[in-house]
């Protein structure tokens, strides 16, 4: 029963965040970054997000209620936070290097996209978290909760290989190409932020009736 519980957990969040879609998003912020960089985004997201699966694991709940939050006010969050980053993308106003620059990655560190919008809300979002903090509540001990934490272990590494793929396909296809690419995942995450904002605010307006 462990072991079934810890599987639902991991399809269920690799369901929500679909590699396929999420390696078209991830396209045009890799971009600007040499491989030695995508590497290292690769690997610190995987971190990211074990961080913040387990933490919805184990202190979710207490979290949440100290704070006063609610996984319906990330999710808006997080869609308020795609769209800034979105728009430009899907207007075709995002600033990029030259294809034909060899040199070192931007004047941006890439540090500077890690959280913001690659790990939240491209990767992890409130409804992650709410999975997470649903999984720990129907463990029935801390036994069952290290086996959903290997789950979440498990989704860290995909998510960071899904991460770390986008960065070969971004290199493998023309100017031209790239460009089409970036509106696509523009119009594609303008979207998701759409729905991110509608089902985080109506949660939040079904919360107070």
């Amino acid at each position: 029963m462990y072991e079934h519980s810890a599987l639902v957990l991991f399809l269920a969040l690799f369901a929500l965040y679909s590699p396929v879609a999420a390696l078209a998003s991830y396209l045009p912020i890799v971009r600007p970054y040499a491989h030695g960089e995508q590497l290292r985004l690769a690997s610190a997201l995987t971190v990211n997000v074990v961080v913040f699966v387990l933490t919805a694991i184990w202190v979710g709940e207490p979290l949440l209620v100290l704070l006063g939050i609610s996984t319906a006010a990330l999710t808006a969050t997080g869609g308020i936070a795609l769209l800034l980053a979105a728009v430009p993308m899907m207007r075709g106003t995002v600033a990029t290097p030259s294809p034909d620059d060899d040199g070192p990655g931007p004047d941006v560190p890439w540090r500077s996209v890690l959280f913001t919008p690659l790990t939240f809300p491209l990767t992890v979002g409130g409804t992650t978290f709410a999975f997470g903090v649903a999984a720990s509540a129907d463990a029935a001990d801390n036994g069952e909760r290290l086996l959903l934490s290997v789950a979440a272990l498990a989704y860290a590494v995909v998510t960071g290989v899904t991460l770390y793929i986008s960065g070969h396909v971004e290199r493998r296809v023309s100017p031209r190409i790239s460009m089409i690419l970036d509106r696509v995942a523009g119009i594609l995450l303008t979207a998701i932020a759409v729905i991110l904002l509608a089902n985080g605010f109506t949660d939040l307006v079904q919360a107070a009736i």
